[in-house]
Formats: C-alpha cells, sequence, structure tokens
C-alpha cells in the first residue's frame, strides 16, 4: 500500500513539472515565489517524516496543493 502512495505522489510531482516546464517555456529566468517555496518545503519535510505516515503524507500533499495553487495564481497574472 506504501509503494502505491509513493507512486501517486511522484506522479503528482511529475505532472506539476510538466505543466511548469510547459508554462515557463515562454521567460528564460523565473524566481521561485514565496509559496513554491514554502510548497518545496512541506515537500521536503514530507519526505523527511516519511517514518510517521500520516504525518508525511500529509505534508507531501499539502505541497502539492501549495505548489498547484502556485502554477494557478501565475497562470491569472499572466
Amino acid at each position: 500500500m506504501a509503494q502505491v502512495n509513493i507512486l501517486l505522489v511522484v506522479a503528482g510531482l511529475a505532472i506539476i513539472i510538466l505543466i511548469l516546464l510547459l508554462l515557463t517555456q515562454k521567460e528564460e529566468n523565473k524566481k521561485l515565489t514565496p509559496l513554491a517555496g514554502l510548497a518545496f518545503g512541506f515537500f521536503i519535510a514530507g519526505i523527511f517524516y516519511g517514518e510517521q505516515k500520516l504525518l508525511g503524507y500529509g505534508l507531501i500533499g499539502t505541497g502539492i496543493i501549495l505548489a498547484t495553487i502556485d502554477i494557478i495564481l501565475k497562470n491569472k497574472k499572466e
């Protein structure tokens, strides 16, 4: 069951990276927004707290949600 959860997290990150790559091909250098930095922090914290499944997966999920919100907000600005 844990392998399925890890696979889902990796798939979610792959989708986010794909979306970012498709959207950022227009501009060469983009700075990391505070919300994206926070999302990255949550994701890394989730990896470190992976032993405690509920906390680890919760942090990773929160990071993915924040990254998705950041992507949506960036698209609305353009």
